[in-house]
């Protein structure tokens, strides 16, 4: 890690703050800043080209404010991440780190829940694609909304985890491909007694942590928030979510769109 070292990690909403959590413990000296995008359109309902110049103008308002990389804590952002070019800092997404984190030895079907966004791009169906493996895709689209606004735990929360879960029942591994679902995991391995959940985040973290490893010990660094959308409603979520305080200033893209 450099001096100047700092971390952006773009999300729709609240669902990257796990990736800062897991960054708290495995690298708490790497300086984070953190962009909520919950003022625009969400992500799995924008056009591709539309999302494309939408997060080329993120990174570059990230880069502006000081982050030497970004990473999209998005499944919805990552689909798009190969026509982000010219970007002024690299740019990673966290699909890769998705089917990585399934082993080849995996034979049984394997589940994916995502956005809807997500499941249509084709990117987990066929990046774990084995002879002899079923990959079987769920919408679980109104999840993160009952996350973002307060509703895990509810009864409508369940009913929709389970009745989305429930063509699963067969899978030896699921992968939570939208990083708010791991912030109700408890709920996800209820509903899915026989599986083995993955988390994404788990291998992007580590592999965050790796290019950085002077960040492994020290203070700890700042963890900036910001958001296009309401700063309260941010707050109240990641609270509800996450277990965490969250302080977001709110901002604007000074990046023209094209």
């Amino acid at each position: 890690m450099t001096p100047a070292a700092c971390l952006g990690i773009v999300d729709w909403g609240i669902g990257g703050i796990g990736l800062v959590r897991e960054l708290d413990r495995r690298v708490p000296g790497l300086p984070v800043l953190y962009w909520s995008d919950a003022g625009a359109t969400p992500y799995g309902r924008m056009r591709s080209a539309d999302l494309t110049a939408r997060l080329h103008a993120v990174v570059c308002e990230l880069a502006c404010r000081g982050a030497t990389e970004v990473v999209l804590a998005c499944n919805a952002a990552s689909t798009v991440a190969a026509h982000l070019s010219r970007t002024p800092v690299p740019v990673e997404g966290i699909i890769g780190h998705g089917l990585a984190s399934v082993p080849d030895h995996v034979r049984g079907p394997v589940g994916i829940v995502a956005g809807r966004r997500t499941i249509a791009s084709g990117c987990y169906r066929r990046g774990l694609a084995r002879p002899g493996r079923e990959v079987l895709s769920r919408v679980a689209q109104p999840l993160s909304a009952h996350i973002e606004a307060g509703r895990t735990g509810s009864p409508r929360f369940v009913a929709d985890l389970r009745r989305i879960v429930a063509p699963l029942q067969r899978a030896h591994a699921v992968v939570l491909a939208c990083t708010h679902y791991p912030a109700v995991s408890d709920w996800f391995a209820d509903a899915l007694p026989d599986a083995t959940l993955i988390d994404p985040v788990q291998r992007l973290a580590a592999a965050i942590a790796a290019r950085h490893p002077v960040a492994e010990a020290g203070p700890v660094a700042p963890r900036d928030y910001v958001t296009s959308g309401d700063t309260e409603a941010m707050r109240r979520g990641a609270a509800l979510a996450w277990n965490v305080d969250v302080h977001a200033t709110a901002c604007s893209l000074r990046t023209k769109i094209h």
